[in-house]
């Protein structure tokens, strides 16, 4: 069965290109990112790994570790790297995972029923310091990952745990947000969102963001 939002995600220990890691151990009490790819040496993942490398700080300011996984080898892993280093001047300083026998890939359901037995496909999850993940996408071999939109995403989760917002389309650091349709108290309302807000409808209210 597939993971669903809210779902704990699964615990495991595995190799990887840093060693040995217990992942909720690992985790701590960071949010994190678990990403798949088919296999190492493939030309999208190459990208996004040297992207991901680069957007090291961004990750870090949001207290989130991320860490990959592929099927192969660790020295293949350590090899891939190096590649990825040099095409994308990049540093990779996070961990590939070696899912040689496929125990994380079938945990998280990475293996898809149409795809290559052996390889995972695309997938990608955001998981909250208690463990639970808030966020899945699956992309095409073909289509590289976005990897503005999640931390875009990253970014409304925390900003909507801490305040009794939610985030409207395309929203943004710094846009308005809408006040939950189940707060309805004007005391408590004036109290929480101070700067005020603008009613486009009864249960379409914008406010300017809060502060985290």
């Amino acid at each position: 069965m597939s993971l669903r939002l809210g779902d704990t995600a699964p615990d495991f220990e595995q190799d990887s290109s840093v060693g040995r890691i217990k992942f909720h151990e690992w985790l701590g009490n960071s949010w994190g990112v678990l990403f798949s790819h088919p296999a190492d040496f493939t030309p999208v993942c190459t990208t996004e790994l040297g992207l991901t490398a680069k957007l090291a700080g961004e990750f870090e300011k949001r207290n989130v570790k991320v860490i990959a996984l592929s099927v192969d080898t660790v020295e293949s892993h350590k090899e891939w790297i190096k590649d990825i280093n040099e095409t994308q001047a990049a540093n990779v300083g996070f961990p590939i995972l070696a899912d040689g026998d496929r125990k994380v890939s079938e945990l998280y359901n990475m293996i898809h029923p149409t795809a290559n037995l052996t390889q995972t496909v695309r997938s990608l999850f955001v998981i909250d310091p208690q463990k639970k993940v808030r966020l899945t996408i699956t992309y095409p071999a073909s289509t590289g990952r976005n990897f503005d939109e999640v931390l875009r995403v990253i970014d409304s989760l925390q900003l909507t745990d801490s305040h009794q917002v939610a985030t409207p389309g395309n929203w943004k650091q710094g846009d308005d947000v809408i006040i939950v349709p189940s707060l309805q108290d004007p005391e408590e309302i004036k109290r929480k969102f101070p700067k005020g807000y603008k009613a486009v409808r009864l249960y379409l209210r914008l406010t300017p963001q809060p502060s985290k």
